[in-house]
């Protein structure tokens, strides 16, 4: 019985690949957009991940997420080292300010200071130059995207790219020169603005006068420590907000996620996929099994019971659906390929396949019983109708 099941579907081609076509469309929506809409999420903490060493993050008690800058005061640095757990504490500053260009036009850079003894919080992953040559006078190091395209210098050639920005180039920030030392690869943030990484001491002379301009200041517990415990202690002690690395992720993507119409955007979407597909998909079952309602009778009059036909309806609904599921999520991890290097967002975590495979099972149980509802009404004398 399940060879003829899947004799008649693959003898009807018309049908069986309209149907193919519509689960492939409802796969590839239902995987590819919450794969775009979690990589806009992961943009919105991806400076926290890329400073991975320090356990736990201070900051303003109104802080609601990582570029929500509310500047403390130096003093509060020392303050949060006398802590009881902290193995370290170290200053850093995030900004964004203007860079001016090397033809006179303006740029907003996202510019990180560091502490200038330690580095740390530097750049994940650098491509050109080393860390340390921040110490240089009026250094600076840009991040590969930025230094690609909106720091590039302009091109002779009309409506040609930048030229990239190179170690040994310079740029102005706040009216203050800056040279370039080396190129970092960062993950692309929410804004998708340059980043820029100086020393915290160099990084107060290119900010704007203010009395306060401590963004953050990073700590790492000492070994054996509750980071919990720690956090607690932190807020106790200073009045201060702190978080673990993890707590102020969760913070930072809350905050996107209730105050902004990225969920509501993605999520429509994903349910127009879903409702196309099982409209798709739902009709054109449905009519694979009136036209084939006649084989079904005869089937029945041969003594086929009612749960054989149901099972091979069962089987061809689950052919179908795992080839336009394979296709769905074929093509959007073709698609993630082909923009990996782009501006694009794109992240693809394998619970994401169940996601996409809960929705398409349940597109094919609702083809599947507006179908078997028609074959368990079936009465085999329709056989012997003209």
């Amino acid at each position: 019985m399940n060879h003829i099941a899947l004799k008649m579907l693959f003898g009807d081609r018309g049908k069986y690949f309209g149907i193919v076509m519509g689960l492939t469309f409802a796969s590839l929506i239902m995987t590819q957009q919450p794969a775009v809409f979690l990589g806009i999420l992961a943009r919105t903490y991806s400076f926290i991940s890329d400073t991975g060493l320090p356990d736990i993050w201070v900051m303003d008690a109104k802080v609601q997420f990582v570029d929500d800058i509310k500047p403390l005061q130096d003093t509060e640095l020392y303050r949060v080292r006398g802590i009881s757990g902290v193995e370290w504490a170290m200053p850093l500053y995030k900004g964004m300010l203007k860079a001016r260009l090397t033809d006179g036009t303006f740029q907003t850079c996202n510019v990180i200071g560091l502490d200038d003894t330690t580095l740390i919080g530097g750049p994940p992953i650098m491509l050109e130059g080393k860390l340390i040559d921040l110490r240089r006078s009026d250094a600076v190091i840009v991040d590969v995207d930025g230094a690609n395209e909106k720091l590039g210098k302009p091109n002779p050639i009309k409506d040609g790219k930048p030229i990239p920005l190179k170690v040994g180039d310079s740029l102005e920030l706040n009216d203050r020169r800056a040279i370039v030392v080396g190129i970092a690869k960062n993950t692309r943030t929410f804004q998708s603005q340059p980043v820029i990484y100086t020393t915290y001491s160099r990084a107060k002379t290119y900010a704007p006068k203010e009395r306060k301009l401590l963004s953050f200041v990073l700590v790492k517990a000492k070994k054996g420590q509750d980071l919990a415990e720690l956090t607690r202690r932190i807020r106790a002690t200073t009045g201060l907000a702190a978080y673990t690395q993890n707590g102020f992720k969760e913070l930072t993507y809350t905050y996107f996620l209730k105050n902004t119409g990225i969920p509501i955007n993605f999520g429509t979407s994903v349910a127009l996929g879903f409702i196309v597909g099982a409209a798709i998909a739902g009709q054109t079952f449905y009519n694979f099994t009136l036209e084939n309602i006649r084989q079904f009778g005869v089937l029945k009059a041969m003594g086929a019971s009612n749960s054989i036909l149901l099972r091979m309806i069962l089987l061809q609904a689950l052919v179908v659906g795992s080839i336009g599921y394979g296709l769905g999520v074929g093509l959007t991890v073709l698609f993630g390929h082909l923009t990996r290097n782009t501006i694009l967002a794109f992240k693809f975590p394998w619970q994401l396949l169940i996601f996409s495979g809960t929705g398409v099972g349940l597109i094919c149980m609702f083809a599947a019983l507006i179908s078997i509802w028609k074959v368990i009404r079936l009465e085999p004398a329709i056989v012997f109708k003209s």
